[in-house]
């Protein structure tokens, strides 16, 4: 078995596909790419048990065959070649594999590819499509709002609810909640699901730079993401998601409207004189002015600024943890953000004015917490 391949284009699909090898794997197999040589075509395949992730490249060969390569290893050495062709020889006899190059020639030993977990075919799955600009986005907004607690595995991914009226992304870890609603986009049947956050993760890296569909097959227990070369398997979470729309408060007469850089920025340099247990900051609105302060009574440091907004209802205040409000400002592109409240122990809504594509909707909750007296 052998075969000639462009170093950087091996390079480009190792780097993709290695985020999904686990650190600390059950099974020593796992810990390796599986190359499957199919004449001029080669399949590169990665899996953590719950996630599969293949990729295929162009190869000069004429044979066929499969082994399993070290990816640290593997992904270590061809990083340090610059462009050029690099041949693959598979020597049977003492279980290694010739690497050469213009430098000179390497050896490293192979596995049994057989050993590798197969990868899983859906049963009778449901399909859609959709843009990678538009999954890479929806991705982008949501995940991080997921939550950590393994007692509660559910919030621990993001909620995709597909209809014949919209497609909408949900992620909240009881303290934050994001709902991406795409309404310019429809299935046929309706259709939820929840996917874990490593996939997800993943799948935001490399969608970016990718300009074409991506075709969605799922079914009760799996999914499946394609595109280009590369398809992505995994396992899907199971239980119900919590009723995140009974959350959400429908009547909110207080809004605040302000520049979300200029609102970032205060938030931002108040949170580093907040308590480094709670830190929490304190909006109080009256007029046009918002009032952004902080305070670390155990170290005597305080922070307090002021802002130009239009606000609308009560004169309030309200205290919010600032470390979930960066996040959020973080993940939007507007210029003006809405902030909409009712009273100071209900939660607060964000949306964003401006930047928004036509059909696109984003909500995003946080929870406010009780204000020192």
């Amino acid at each position: 078995m052998q075969f000639i391949v462009s170093s950087s284009q091996l390079l480009k699909q190792l780097q993709v596909l290695v985020g999904v090898v686990n650190t600390n794997n059950t099974l020593p197999i796992l810990d390796n790419f599986l190359f499957e040589l199919s004449e001029n075509q080669l399949k590169i395949t990665v899996s953590d048990i719950e996630t599969i992730m293949s990729s295929s490249i162009p190869v000069q060969s004429e044979y066929t065959g499969t082994i399993a390569l070290n990816a640290r290893l593997l992904l270590d050495a061809i990083k340090t070649f610059p462009e050029q062709p690099l041949t693959f020889n598979v020597q049977e006899e003492n279980h290694t594999v010739e690497i050469s190059s213009d430098h000179g020639k390497y050896d490293m030993a192979f596995y049994d590819g057989k050993e590798f977990p197969q990868t899983v075919s859906l049963e009778s799955p449901s399909r859609t499509k959709i843009s990678t600009a538009i999954l890479a986005t929806a991705i982008t907004h949501t995940v991080f709002a997921s939550g950590n607690d393994d007692l509660r595995p559910v919030m621990s991914g993001v909620f995709f609810q597909f209809s014949p009226e919209e497609l909408t992304f949900v992620a909240t870890d009881a303290h934050k909640l994001v709902k991406y609603t795409r309404t310019d986009l429809k299935t046929e049947e309706v259709a939820e699901f929840i996917m874990p956050k490593k996939p997800l993760n993943i799948l935001k890296g490399i969608l970016s730079g990718v300009e074409s569909e991506v075709e969605i097959e799922y079914n009760e227990t799996n999914a499946k993401f394609s595109f280009d070369q590369v398809t992505l398997t995994c396992r899907l979470i199971d239980g119900k998601y919590p009723n995140y729309d009974a959350v959400i408060p429908k009547e909110n007469p207080n809004k605040l409207i302000v520049n979300r850089a200029s609102f970032l920025n205060s938030v931002r340099r108040a949170s580093i004189f907040s308590s480094k247990s709670t830190h929490q900051i304190r909006l109080k609105m009256a007029g046009t002015e918002l009032n952004i302060s902080a305070e670390d009574v155990d170290f005597s440091n305080k922070a307090d600024e002021r802002l130009t907004c239009n606000y609308e209802g009560d004169d309030m205040k309200i205290g919010f943890n600032s470390r979930f409000l960066l996040e959020m400002l973080n993940n939007l592109d507007s210029e003006e953000i809405l902030i909409e409240m009712s009273v100071p122990n209900r939660a607060g809504i964000l949306t964003p004015l401006d930047g928004k594509d036509k059909g696109e909707e984003i909500l995003m909750l946080v929870m406010p917490v009780m204000l020192n007296k």
